[in-house]
């Protein structure tokens, strides 16, 4: 931001950001939709064997998340931000549009590998343009949260809204809506300007290029205390998501409802956490905060343990209790991650950083999903828990040993008193009235 130029009371009162932030909702929205379509198409196709089928159409899409997202990276490194943007929009959305004319399940597999290679695109290149367009820490903070909420919300709300458009349309249809998100998505982005691309200096070669972010993340300390702590996000999220119907159905004997809000609960503790970071991390430093997120996961992970072989309306109650716990515990580590990988990158190497993070976070799902639903099935929910929180918990203390080393406690000594100097800013500027 040019010096002299006061600083937007509100990170929406940047252009660039607030059509960015506009893509993402419509493009989550159309993924929400995309989530309902597709399990019924799969029952529409596969029966009773629907399961099956949206497991292995989770895998496809965590590997692709985990093998595409480096390569694609590497491929388009060198072209402008924006039209790797629309390009992968625009894929996204044929692939959508494709998907109500498969009449076989091998077809499902394939387009949603292309989807979700697309979206294993643009979501890094996405993230990494953000800290260019909002350089300040405060409201990069903010930028966050409101990212962190959109995805709760589009948890919440794009259930209901693919329910009451059922009511006048079919299925099929909602596939639709899944290609007009990511249409308006481009759109968007097309509006956007967005800072001149800069393009490495040396000529690296490919296989350079798409291991250059993971390279970094295990040359630094830092970056490896994150990935520690992808792990521990990656075991509560993984007990939430698969498990929360076997707990709330079999062990609980609830109705499909109650699954709904036992996931609506995970999602509020989230929210709840994303909206007061932006002024606890003012005070607090990331390490701290992101270390007792950990904290927090491990013992809601644990506690999950316990509420399997809990009954009657205790049981309900501490269900919900821990499930609120997991969901604020897994957004203090993953709200300020990004500012992690902001202050350890470059304008050169940023977008390699933040893909090598999206496709190692996603790789940490690739155990945690399995160990959630295999030991579950074959051993017990309290078997699978204890399995994960040991998981989280080991993670967790890797983390906390390579983010204790003296090099590593003074870079985060320094981001305090960034954090103070932040503070001091934010005092003397306007408050936006509407909140964050």
């Amino acid at each position: 931001m040019p010096s002299g130029t006061a600083e937007p009371s509100h990170v929406l009162a940047i252009p660039a950001f607030r059509r960015l932030f506009a893509a993402q909702v419509v493009a989550l929205v159309g993924t929400g939709l995309l989530t309902v379509a597709l399990a019924l198409l799969a029952y529409d196709l596969a029966g009773d064997a629907a399961g099956a089928v949206l497991g292995t159409a989770l895998a496809i899409k965590m590997i692709a998340y985990v093998t595409v997202a480096p390569v694609a990276s590497a491929l388009v490194d060198r072209l402008p931000t924006k039209g790797v943007l629309i390009a992968a929009d625009a894929v996204r959305a044929g692939a959508a549009l494709m998907l109500p004319f498969v009449d076989q399940v091998w077809q499902i597999y394939v387009l949603i590998f292309v989807l979700q290679a697309a979206s294993a695109t643009f979501t890094p290149a996405f993230q990494a343009v953000i800290p260019s367009i909002v350089p300040s820490e405060y409201q990069y903070t903010r930028a966050l949260t409101l990212s962190r909420l959109a995805y709760d919300l589009e948890s919440l709300l794009s259930p209901l809204l693919a329910a009451a458009l059922l009511t006048v349309v079919s299925f099929h249809s909602l596939f639709v809506g899944t290609a007009v998100g990511f249409v308006i998505s481009a759109a968007m982005v097309m509006r956007t300007v967005l800072p001149t691309h800069i393009a490495p200096e040396r000529a690296d070669t490919f296989a350079s290029r798409a291991t250059k972010g993971v390279h970094a993340f295990f040359a630094n300390p830092v970056l490896r205390g994150l990935l520690a702590l992808n792990v521990v996000v990656a075991s509560a999220t993984a007990l939430v998501v698969v498990n929360t119907v076997i707990y709330v159905r079999d062990l609980f004997g609830g109705s499909n409802s109650a699954v709904a809000i036992a996931l609506g609960i995970y999602g509020a503790g989230s929210m709840a956490v994303a909206l007061c970071i932006p002024r606890v991390l003012l005070a607090i430093s990331d390490r701290r905060v992101m270390l007792l997120g950990a904290f927090v996961s491990v013992v809601g992970t644990a506690s999950a343990a316990v509420v399997s072989i809990t009954g009657g309306v205790w049981g309900w109650l501490a269900l919900g209790t821990v499930w609120f716990v997991l969901g604020a515990g897994t957004s203090m580590i993953s709200t300020p991650s990004a500012r992690i990988l902001r202050r350890e990158s470059t304008d050169l190497n940023r977008k390699s950083i933040y893909t090598a993070q999206f496709s190692l976070s996603h790789a940490a799902f690739l155990i945690t999903y399995p160990v959630a639903g295999w030991v579950g099935a074959h051993a017990s929910q309290f078997t699978a828990a204890v399995t994960l929180a040991v998981l989280a918990t080991l993670a967790a203390l890797s983390a906390a040993h390579m983010w204790s080393r003296p090099h590593v406690a003074a870079h985060f000594a320094s981001d305090e008193v960034t954090n103070a100097s932040a503070e001091t800013r934010a005092a003397h500027q306007p408050r936006p009235r509407g909140g964050t």
